[in-house]
């Protein structure tokens, strides 16, 4: 069966007690990444293992592995096999997309697309590579609704506007880890690597906030590409027609389309009567479904 990808992407919650721990990690999420991340068609920037970034030095290791943490992975617009990679089929309007896996399996794991609910409750997440002037224009739109949104930011978003990252967590909103450069995380051969790209990035946010990072689509639309950015009508064809309760939504925050009709958008999707939650409130919901179904 081939299945339609149109960059999906589930958060992880991970809970790195011991090495071994990373060892199934790193084979979930490779598992989930799939070897079609390999074939990107854009990523924010070039990364390598030498990179010229400057990269903050590590705290100490207890003060941080035993942080939860979220990482969040998207894969491209591509056709693939349903055998070893991640996809997501909408069958029908209005209801929850189908995955190679089930929503109580992927929670088993800690993985989440969306929540199996029969309520009109969405929670809405943000991507956030670069900043490009959109984010003030998404942050106005969210307090005129009273809406707490994650923004999932790579560590040198952090670097490069700290101001903002505070603004975020002073109005609200949830900081989630996106890693420090972004790489295709199916292709780090060791552990101690796959660490260091979370580490950094709660090293530069604790540094920047003073607080330790704390946290953590079944709907998306292509909104990345800067030179060819989605009309308002194609945007509401997927952000409207694709909703359904429990959706875990990604929007990208470098988008002037989402800034110009995030206000809109958020107004439509009250008046279709959801309402939006919280990322961090999926976690201990599916955690008791899962337990209803074993």
């Amino acid at each position: 069966m081939k299945l339609s990808l149109s960059r999906k992407c589930i958060h992880f919650p991970i809970h790195p007690l011991k090495s071994k721990k990373y060892c199934i990690l790193f084979l979930i999420f490779s598992y989930f990444s799939g070897i079609g991340a390999g074939f990107l068609k854009e990523q924010i920037f070039a990364f390598s293992n030498e990179s010229t970034s400057v990269r903050p030095s590590l705290v100490n290791q207890n003060s941080v592995t035993s942080i939860p943490r979220t990482i969040s992975c998207a894969l491209p617009d591509l056709t693939l096999s349903s055998e070893g990679n991640w996809g997501l089929s909408f069958q029908e309007e209005g209801k929850t997309p189908v995955g190679n896996a089930s929503i109580q399996e992927l929670a088993s794991m800690d993985a989440y697309y969306a929540q199996d609910t029969s309520e009109k409750v969405l929670y809405l997440t943000f991507d956030a590579g670069y900043e490009n002037g959109n984010t003030s224009a998404i942050l106005d739109a969210l307090k005129k609704h009273q809406v707490k949104a994650t923004f999932f930011v790579v560590g040198t978003y952090i670097d490069s506007e700290p101001e903002l990252i505070r603004q975020i967590i002073k109005e609200g909103h949830t900081v989630g880890n996106h890693t420090w450069h972004h790489p295709d995380m199916s292709h780090i051969s060791s552990i101690e690597d796959f660490q260091k790209e979370l580490e950094y990035v709660e090293t530069a946010y604790k540094n920047v906030t003073g607080k330790n990072m704390t946290k953590y689509w079944s709907l998306a639309y292509v909104d990345w590409y800067q030179d060819n950015q989605p009309s308002k009508e194609e945007a509401f064809s997927k952000l409207l027609g694709r909703i359904h309760p429990g959706a875990i939504v990604l929007l990208h925050s470098t988008s002037s389309t989402n800034a110009e009709i995030l206000d809109e958008l958020l107004t439509r999707w009250e008046e279709m009567g959801y309402h939006v939650q919280p990322l961090e409130n999926i976690i201990s919901t599916s955690s008791a479904t899962v337990q209803q179904h074993t």
